[in-house]
């Protein structure tokens, strides 16, 4: 992200990556009123991710945004 380097295959990965992944937990958490449980312990913790989850795809899709703007593509 920082080099530039094969942005033509980063930017549209990231914006779908991000894009599918907000939309998915937006609709688990805040429609559908699921809780995403974290799998990291084996999904033995009891931590809430929606909010989490959320804001890192969100983040995802800003970095696609901002890559071609900041780098003139």
């Amino acid at each position: 992200m920082l080099a530039g380097a094969l942005m033509w295959l980063s930017v549209p990965l990231a914006l779908f990556i991000g894009s599918v992944g907000a939309a998915s937990v937006f609709k688990d958490v805040y429609v559908d009123k699921r809780e995403l449980k974290c799998a990291c312990v084996g999904g033995g913790s009891n931590v809430p991710l929606g909010f989490v989850s959320l804001t890192e795809n969100l983040m995802m899709i800003a970095m696609a945004v901002w890559m071609p703007v900041r780098h003139g593509m």
